[in-house]
């Protein structure tokens, strides 16, 4: 099997990669599926019910809520990234910030059956975000545009075991889209100007969510959430195109080829404390831990390809990570709460594995927000994060031996805002 080209369908791969540039999560996932959350930097994610979005947080926290709750909102994120230092065997330019502003929306309803039963069902963006270089970035033939959307439904039932317990349980059923484009080296074969790559697909998974809560003390609650992993098969097709003919003896022809791809998304369990000091200060501690070590390479298959194009091997290198936060709320008055918090996050992404599809370091965030309630059955969320990353040298070399992918190298500087407001409405 040939690892010339690391480049046929890795775009939906890829798509994936970046969505860590848009996320106030490490690793890959978008942690925005909540405004109440964000307050905290979501500390106590797992061992609060503080609105609908507990569905998602943890599904045995559905138990809590007394009424049927309708809550949905929007996340802002605006990510800024900065290139230098940059050297590449092409010319080019590194204007940077490839990352647009992004808009991640989600919605919750929950209703009891009775004293112990509830159900519900959410709609979220686990994953989701675009990445568009410069056409003359000068890392070009490692990573150009990258897209990639991901949504969630998620049906989910509760049932409280007794005062102190309750576990929760949820189907989640996704829908994942991706599409990659990336240029390739001419001169190689004595052409002129770049070939161009363009990949995309799609597919459905089906996961679940499980949760525990229990309440420790009648200050103490502990809940613990699991993340099924979701095993994807995406097809689409992979569009070579403007390649010297020359090209065809290493199976390079300019074409529209029938591509798939296997992609598991990881498991990844949280677990979380939440601490009522006393009637106005409530403290939240929180870890998640995610399996990324399921990432090691990527197999594409492209149907109708002949040598270097047939099948192709990417090496990924992922390792598990961790990620912890700490969080307050004050409660000022009975119609506002003020929040805040901090979280700290590994990079899955080691330093001789990290490429321009993933340019990320370890990641630092603070947040504040603020609770509402202008009426008995009404609320309004907002919160503001935001994250950096320690600096990220990239130093990629030529994948293929033979010019086509030219060698690039520089330090990434990452830095993003994110802002969320979310309305809660009690039946």
């Amino acid at each position: 099997m040939s690892r010339f080209y690391a480049f046929p369908l890795t775009a939906l791969s890829g798509s994936l990669l970046l969505l860590s540039g848009h996320s106030l999560a490490a690793g890959l996932s978008l942690n925005e599926q909540s405004a109440s959350g964000m307050g905290t930097a979501y500390a106590g994610r797992a061992s609060s019910a503080l609105d609908a979005s507990t569905l998602y947080g943890n599904p045995a926290g559905m138990s809590r809520l007394q009424r049927a709750e309708l809550s949905g909102g929007l996340a802002v994120i605006a990510p800024s990234i900065d290139i230098n230092n940059a050297q590449g065997a092409a010319p080019g330019t590194n204007e940077g910030n490839m990352v647009s502003t992004s808009l991640i929306p989600f919605g919750y309803y929950v209703t009891p059956i009775d004293e112990r039963w509830h159900v519900g069902v959410g709609a979220y963006v686990p994953f989701g975000g675009a990445a568009d270089y410069e056409d003359s970035f000068q890392g070009r033939y490692q990573a150009l545009e990258t897209d990639v959307r991901v949504i969630t439904v998620q049906p989910t039932v509760s049932y409280r075991i007794d005062e102190r317990f309750a576990v929760g349980a949820g189907v989640t059923l996704n829908r994942i889209d991706g599409t990659l484009r990336n240029n390739l080296s001419n001169a190689p074969f004595g052409g002129t100007g770049d070939a161009e790559l363009k990949s995309t697909g799609d597919d459905y998974g089906v996961g679940y969510n499980l949760g525990i809560m229990a309440r420790l003390t009648d200050s103490t609650t502990l809940g613990v959430t699991y993340y099924s992993k979701v095993d994807y098969t995406l097809d689409g097709n992979t569009t070579l195109s403007g390649m010297d003919p020359n090209g065809a003896a290493l199976g390079l022809v300019n074409g529209r080829y029938d591509a798939s791809l296997d992609f598991t998304t990881p498991e990844s369990a949280s677990a979380s404390l939440t601490h009522e000091l006393d009637e106005r200060w409530t403290l939240h501690g929180g870890a998640v831990w995610t399996r990324w070590s399921r990432l090691q390479r990527i197999d594409v298959e492209n149907d109708g390809a002949q040598g270097a194009l047939a099948v192709t091997t990417e090496e990924i290198g992922f390792r598990d990570v961790l990620g912890i936060s700490a969080g307050a709320s004050y409660q000022l008055n009975p119609q506002w709460i003020l929040r805040g918090g901090m979280a700290l996050d590994e990079s899955p992404v080691s330093a001789e594995n990290r490429s321009v599809r993933v340019p990320y370091g370890h990641r630092k965030a603070i947040s504040v927000g603020a609770g509402w309630s202008p009426a008995r059955n009404l609320s309004v969320d907002m919160a503001y994060a935001y994250l950096w990353e320690s600096e990220a040298p990239v130093d990629q070399q030529d994948s293929t031996g033979a010019g086509l992918r030219p060698a690039y190298s520089a330090d990434y500087e990452t830095t993003a805002h994110g802002v969320s407001a979310q309305l809660t409405y009690q039946f």
